[in-house]
């Protein structure tokens, strides 16, 4: 059964960093792009970062340019997201899921997300 599990969240203070794993099993994520979203409570989910099944291609949310990274190894058939410089504003619930990519103008995008884990949760406290 295709599953994804996110791990690697906690309480970091302000200006710290945290590295979010996404592991999956029952497929192989090779085949797939790999997104990260988050949500906060009462909150519309919004996407965070992606990087397409080949590693090449990512694209982010604005207000995490420059401070997150989102990478991936097929051996071991996981995805990473590095959070550093992490902001209060960056406490959320955060997911990973797996699915299609495109070039759109010249940019990477991510959609159709197939699987989908269950979260991890990040909170930035002082």
């Amino acid at each position: 059964q295709p599953q994804l599990v996110e791990s690697g969240g906690g309480l970091v203070q302000p200006g710290g960093s945290l590295r979010l794993s996404c592991a999956a099993s029952g497929f192989d994520m090779n085949y797939y792009a790999i997104s990260w979203f988050r949500q906060v409570p009462g909150k519309e989910r919004e996407a965070v970062a992606c990087i397409d099944s080949s590693g090449v291609g990512s694209n982010y949310e604005g207000s995490v340019y420059g401070r997150f990274t989102v990478s991936r190894d097929g051996a071991k058939n996981e995805a990473y997201l590095q959070m550093n410089s992490l902001e209060f504003d960056d406490t959320a619930v955060y997911y990973c899921a797996a699915g299609l990519s495109a070039v759109v103008g010249g940019a990477t995008q991510c959609y159709g997300e197939t699987y989908w884990g269950k979260g991890t949760l990040v909170n930035v406290s002082s």
